[in-house]
């Protein structure tokens, strides 16, 4: 048991485990601010250009209550106990769904260009930091790479040589 609670502590403690928490965190934070745009500033305007609906209140009564409808609002058809179909809710959700998708996509998107610039600027260090340069192996200076000969102590270097003979 002591072996299975110290790999569980190892296993939390591990970054990935820890930047996932936060952006969990994050996410439902957004998510709330999402819903409120969505609820408070969105759907009234909607609402009223549809003649003054309010989304909230958008359902269907599947079945009535112990007191029979018609019902006010929503919140007064679920006291009566009634079985409705909340569209207005569905419709509100959806929307958040949509803005939330939409805000992840751009971010994804964002994370993947700045990974795309970040791997061509290691390809060009790379690049750049390849050697231009070999070693003579009689006199140990730095010649050329494409050298057949070293220009200090005139050895015919092995190697051009079986790149001639191709």
């Amino acid at each position: 048991m002591k072996n299975f609670i110290n790999e569980f502590k190892k296993f939390a403690m591990r970054g990935n485990v820890i930047d996932m928490a936060v952006g969990i965190i994050i996410g439902a934070a957004f998510g709330k601010i999402v819903d409120s745009l969505v609820k408070d500033i969105i759907m009234p305007p909607i609402g009223l250009l549809m003649g003054k609906v309010d989304f909230a209140n958008l359902y269907f009564v599947l079945h009535d209550g112990a007191v029979a409808g018609p019902y006010v609002s929503l919140e007064a058809a679920q006291e009566a106990g009634a079985v409705t179909m909340n569209i207005g809710m569905f419709l509100n959700a959806l929307i958040s769904f949509v803005i939330v998708a939409f805000a992840v996509f751009i971010l994804i998107k964002a994370i993947n260009t700045l990974q795309e610039k970040m791997l061509a600027k290691e390809k060009k260090a790379e690049a750049a930091a390849a050697p231009a340069t070999k070693t003579c192996p009689f006199c140990c200076t730095e010649i050329p790479l494409a050298a057949t000969r070293c220009p200090h102590c005139t050895s015919e270097l092995a190697v051009a040589k079986k790149t001639r003979k191709k």
